[in-house]
């Protein structure tokens, strides 16, 4: 990656974050007081010297980023253009997450492995990915394009793309899909409980209308 692209890369993170949070006032302001965009800054850097096969010198500039930021993105993952951490304290990035572009994610959320083995062990995320507040994204599991991961839900299978989902483990919502931007990766109108209610009452109409027919046999 040279000079001119890194620097393109880190003025669309700026833009980024322009665009999906509002109380950003101006790239200035971003690149000052945001703790997450300090990170992904200072993640980048590490990450050119990581694919150098420089690790040391990777981690050596890692860490007093976490320190400061109380955000840890390990050197070695692997992340997309225009991505942005809104608030960022806890977030945890492992080393082998793949992350699209166009990316958002909240405070408390973690990408984490699951396996003691080496090799591909953290989470792989699409394009157009929203993960809420406190989520918990685990294993080598894929989240498909435009994913959007309620806040604290606990994600352990792959997600298709486009879907909705909420929960310990995480489950898809049913409701509508939306393409646009959802703070937090919940549909405003959406009360994830009630579609789970209304799911399973779904499901125990067409029981009890089996049942019927098993007892009119």
């Amino acid at each position: 990656m040279g000079f001119m692209s890194f620097f393109k890369i880190i003025a669309e993170d700026l833009s980024a974050a322009l665009d999906r949070d509002p109380a950003a006032r101006s790239k200035l302001d971003v690149a000052l007081f945001y703790s997450g965009f300090h990170a992904i800054f200072f993640f980048r850097i590490a990450n050119i010297f990581w694919n150098m096969k420089l690790r040391f010198i990777a981690k050596f500039l890692s860490f007093p980023s976490k320190i400061l930021t109380a955000i840890e993105i390990h050197p070695g993952a692997n992340i997309g253009k225009r991505f942005f951490i809104d608030h960022g304290l806890g977030v945890v990035i492992g080393e082998t997450a793949e992350i699209g572009d166009d990316v958002t994610i909240y405070q408390g959320v973690t990408l984490g492995g699951t396996s003691l083995e080496k090799g591909k062990r953290h989470p792989t995320i699409g394009d157009n990915v929203i993960i809420g507040a406190g989520a918990k994204v685990l294993g080598a599991i894929t989240l498909g394009d435009g994913v959007r991961v309620g806040s604290n839900a606990v994600v352990i299978n792959d997600v298709m793309p486009n879907t909705t989902v909420v929960g310990i483990p995480a489950k898809p919502t049913f409701d509508k899909k939306s393409s646009n931007f959802t703070p937090y990766g919940t549909l405003e109108d959406v009360d994830p409980n009630l579609s789970r209610i209304l799911e399973l009452e779904k499901k125990i109409e067409v029981l009890s209308s089996q049942i019927d027919k098993i007892k009119l046999n």
